[in-house]
């Protein structure tokens, strides 16, 4: 009998221990986490009365914040699958208790070469509205690039992807996804989403993009016809430049359109509404641990000739240094400046300096 339980506990010891190995080989852990002191040095007190504000906040208010933390596992199931489990914490999602939250960012299965040069992902991932351009901005952790910042695209959904290139060069790329349209929530409707990308890299360091999505949505009564009912779904367009060098410079230019079908109703006509926007930034590194960056956007949530006074310019400049090759420290401030109104009136603009701290661990 004691042999019996000799041999069971070397089973259990030499089991677990080769399950470490496995993990260790096969899996890896990542993350990081960034975060500011920040100050609004300048608000309107009216600035309550906008939407889509990129530059919020009350005037004077000031302190530290952690606006991102990642943390990653991933793991190697197999030659022909892999999965990322990925947490995300931030002073956005906030518990019951007004305490930072976590939820669940990334969550899917991939499954490599289903045909050849292309994989299937299913689960919670990536959208395909921006991971390009979010790379060649290389400042995710100073913000959001355009189409993300302004809600046009969320950056994740729960669906099914397909992701790959058209030769074997990779210069005409693809990618194609059908999701639920709830971002990191549960679905809540039978209404899905139709993503579509395409990616050209004609040379060395320079690509372009083409993408396009349909948010379908629920049909709307016609406020002037009871009996009829009108489409409402939304269609967005996207195009990208960029060019860059690793460790020398970057530069990219993207634009979107978001229309809302029958989105715009007055008292006298119904017809689409339509959002817009453009981001120009670049960056140059004036060492290899030294870098400039700078970006700016232009945003109109209503394109409508009739619609004045809610266009919005937002102005970032930076000077990143790099610590460590993990660490780096940003001096930066964030400006958001808007449009008149009609009737003379004005906002004031929206003045952010900060000092940014970015660090990736494991």
């Amino acid at each position: 009998m004691k042999i019996v339980k000799i041999a069971v506990l070397l089973i259990i010891i030499l089991t677990d221990f080769a399950f470490s190995q496995d993990t260790l080989t096969k899996g890896k852990f990542s993350g990081y986490m960034f975060g500011d002191y920040f100050y609004n040095a300048a608000r309107d007190k009216e600035i309550s009365k906008l939407s889509n504000v990129a530059n919020g906040g009350e005037a004077d208010l000031n302190g530290f914040q952690f606006r991102r933390i990642y943390f990653t596992y991933d793991y190697n199931i197999s030659d022909s699958f892999s999965s990322r489990f990925r947490l995300e914490a931030d002073q956005a999602a906030k518990s019951s208790n007004d305490k930072i939250s976590v939820f669940v960012k990334d969550a899917y299965l991939q499954w490599k070469n289903f045909v050849k040069g292309s994989d299937i992902f299913v689960g919670i991932q990536p959208t395909p509205a921006y991971e390009i351009s979010e790379g060649y901005w290389g400042n995710r952790f100073l913000e959001k690039t355009i189409m993300d910042l302004r809600g046009i695209v969320s950056s994740r959904d729960m669906g099914i992807s397909i992701k790959g290139k058209f030769n074997n060069a990779g210069t005409f790329n693809y990618w194609v996804m059908y999701g639920n349209s709830s971002g990191n929530s549960p679905e809540k409707d039978k209404y899905k989403r139709y993503y579509a990308h395409l990616q050209f890299n004609p040379i060395n360091n320079f690509t372009a993009t083409l993408y396009a999505d349909l948010k379908a949505r629920p049909q709307i009564v016609n406020p002037f016809d009871n009996s009829e009912n009108l489409d409402n779904n939304i269609i967005t367009y996207a195009l990208f430049i960029g060019y860059k060098e690793k460790n020398k410079f970057s530069t990219g230019a993207e634009g979107f359109l978001s229309t809302n079908q029958n989105g715009y109703v007055s008292s006298t006509e119904k017809k689409n509404l339509s959002g817009a926007g453009i981001s120009l930034f670049a960056s140059y590194f004036v060492s290899p641990i030294l870098e400039l960056a700078g970006r700016y956007d232009y945003f109109d949530p209503n394109t409508d000739d009739k619609s004045e006074g809610d266009s919005r310019n937002l102005f970032i400049f930076s000077l990143n240094y790099k610590l460590d090759e993990k660490v780096t420290i940003s001096p930066n401030i964030i400006i958001e400046s808007y449009q008149s109104l009609p009737n003379g009136n004005s906002y004031k603009n929206s003045v952010t300096p900060r000092i940014t701290f970015y660090y990736s661990f494991l």
